[in-house]
């Protein structure tokens, strides 16, 4: 039996063990079989972009081949491989966000998808000059998608970026030629330059990867969460629960998993139907216990209150549970695994997406166009399994945590107005006030995956617990904010474990030291809190006393989030090795030179206490060069 102690937390490791006497396999089993991981790989050194490969650089200078077959050096396939990771990533998020745009057109007042915030909505218009007099909100929303639209495939000029970007970054932008054209084109150049007979210089190429990871943060993942709040509100300060006690034993569970509001939200309507409540009882549940999961248990926490299961590496381990019903995904971050592993308990695996149909799932299309007839169909193939579960093999921990959730940009607004002054209220100064006072000693922002080769959260909760001991303040996204929630840090008795000018900041502001600011789409939230935050002190971005970090990172989208940090003039420290190690002049660019491009540079430090004491001297050097 395996120690499995030093990669999960808690009561993971006896739904592991569950598992482990019910024959079934998670990803700790695949990671031992996998055993070594390729030494090419890890490294990024492993070609495979034609036929004439695959081409492998060896790691050891001197030691077999050092150019692939075409001539290319391990610089250029190492910084062709990561511009790659940067172009998928940039794909996943804004596809994510061409959709909700999409159900934005599409919104009609008696519809399945209405405008429940038609102020955000003008303001938006306004700031792309759409005139918004005498008109129908539903007409507005068309305009505002169509012109949105043009950001994936605008023919000509610049893509049309926020107000909050400040013009300085701009200007930074357009002298270094990494100002986007547009989503699609970026993307489409990417894969381009990286086609045999392109691209064979590691520094352009990574400065193609910048100008394409902007028009992911600035652009695809901003109008994602900006038209996610137009259709489904902004979210509020919400308290509710997270980890896997959040199901319930007598009760039908579905546990919603993936990254789309236009599933979940439906969802949500749907397992308050009337007609399927009373079918769940009619099959001898007590109700309908709806679970999020992952960056979906995020979008429904934050929205609805809707109680969250966990994140990334906790998706096979609800399944071994064995009370949940079924496991319902959309898009992105969802194990393969799942479609064997259910089979190994009563769980229906419903996929919905043609973009991840995944082979021995239960494929349920979602239809957008009738939405919600769509959703209650799922629900009822789920409530329908309830007769199938085994009661006598279930286990449900019983470890949960409650914790705030909702914190948007407009929400942390109005618990500043709480101590603003008159003429204060409605912005962020407070805040300024509060760091250029020293109460609050800086911002790190703590986002992205949880990965196996780290223990489960640790580096998450690690990193966050040093810097609100040090008067930081920790603002958080996607897996990292569903790990915090689990440790309590986002609730606001977290307070008593903050330095004490950080807990009176809490204590006077009514929130946590944590704030969990919603999925991994929406750290563009984090962006316009920055942007707000440069342009009230009249300063660029990468003066601001700001860090951010992805301790547990695993994914493509997460090496676009990397460098559309990096580009917004924000450090960024990884808790994970890159594949980029086998190109030196790779590891310079993105560790040094890119800060003479852009102000800011990556930090790799695999120790969370080393990574948090680096965060602090990296945001007191930033006030004192602020003078604060």
């Amino acid at each position: 039996m395996r120690e499995y102690e030093n990669l999960v937390n808690g009561d993971m490791v006896s739904l592991i063990k569950k598992g482990e006497k019910d024959g079934a396999e998670t990803i700790w089993d695949r990671m031992e079989k996998m055993k070594t991981q390729c030494g090419f790989g890890v490294k990024g050194l492993c070609c495979r972009n034609c036929a004439m490969g695959p081409c492998r650089i060896s790691p050891v200078a001197g030691k077999g081949a050092d150019k692939g077959l075409c001539g290319a050096t391990a610089d250029v396939i190492v910084s062709r491989n990561f511009a790659r990771m940067v172009a998928a990533g940039t794909a996943a998020h804004s596809d994510h966000a061409r959709g909700i745009i999409h159900l934005l057109h599409k919104a009609e007042p008696n519809g399945d998808y209405i405008i429940k915030n038609s102020e955000k909505l003008k303001k938006l218009a306004e700031q792309w000059d759409i005139d918004t007099k005498c008109k129908d909100i539903y007409e507005i929303g068309r305009q505002v998608s169509e012109t949105a639209l043009n950001n994936f495939g605008k023919p000509f000029g610049e893509i049309t970026l926020p107000k909050t970007v400040p013009n300085v970054r701009k200007d930074l932008w357009r002298k270094e030629k990494i100002m986007p054209r547009a989503i699609d084109r970026e993307v489409v150049s990417i894969m381009h330059a990286t086609h045999i007979g392109c691209m064979a210089d590691a520094n352009e190429m990574l400065k193609m990867s910048l100008r394409t990871a902007i028009s992911d943060g600035w652009s695809g993942s901003y109008m994602g969460t900006f038209i996610s709040d137009i259709l489904f509100d902004t979210p509020k300060a919400t308290k509710t629960e997270s980890n896997l006690a959040v199901l319930e034993k007598d009760q039908v569970n579905i546990v919603l998993h993936g990254h789309e509001p236009s599933l979940s939200e439906m969802i949500v309507l749907a397992v308050s139907d009337p007609e399927l409540i009373a079918k769940a009882k009619e099959l001898g549940a007590q109700g309908i216990n709806l679970v999020g999961m992952c960056c979906t248990g995020n979008e429904l926490s934050m929205r609805h209150g809707t109680k969250n299961g966990g994140n990334f590496l906790q998706q096979e381990l609800a399944v071994i549970t064995g009370a949940v019903e079924a496991v319902i995904v959309d898009v992105q971050c969802i194990f393969p695994s799942l479609a064997e592993l259910s089979k190994k308990y009563h769980t229906k695996f419903i996929t919905t997406s043609p973009c991840a149909r995944i082979e021995g799932s239960d494929y349920i299309e979602f239809d957008e166009n009738i939405a919600y007839e769509s959703a209650k169909k799922i629900v009822l193939s789920a409530i329908e399994n309830y007769k199938n579960r085994n009661k006598e093999n279930v286990y449900i921990p019983d470890n949960k945590t409650s914790f705030m959730v909702g914190y948007s940009v407009e929400t942390i607004v109005e618990h500043l107005d709480k101590v603003a002054q008159e003429n204060e209220k409605g912005t962020l100064m407070p805040l300024i006030k509060a760091i250029t006072g020293g109460s609050i000693r800086g911002i790190a922002a703590l986002v992205g995956c949880n990965n196996p080769r780290i223990k489960q959260d640790y580096n998450h909760i690690q990193i966050a617990q040093k810097l609100i001991e040090n008067n930081v303040l920790v603002i958080a996204t996607g897996c990292s904010a569903t790990a915090l929630a689990k440790a309590g840090l986002a609730n606001k008795e977290a307070s008593k474990f903050a330095g004490n000018k950080l807990k009176g900041i809490c204590e006077a502001l009514d929130i946590p030291p944590v704030l969990h600011m919603g999925s991994c789409v929406d750290i563009s939230r984090i962006l316009q809190l920055a942007g707000e935050t440069a342009n009230l002190l009249n300063v660029d971005i990468s003066a601001l006393p700001l860090a951010g970090s992805a301790p547990e990172w695993m994914s493509e989208k997460a090496v676009a989030i990397g460098m559309y940090v990096i580009a917004s003039g924000i450090d960024a420290w990884l808790g994970v090795i890159p594949q980029v190690t086998g190109s030196d002049k790779v590891v310079s660019f993105l560790t040094n030179e890119v800060e003479e491009i852009t102000g800011s540079k990556f930090f790799v430090e695999t120790d969370p206490i080393n990574t948090a004491n680096q965060i602090i001297e990296r945001i007191d050097m930033k006030r004192s060069r602020l003078g604060i």
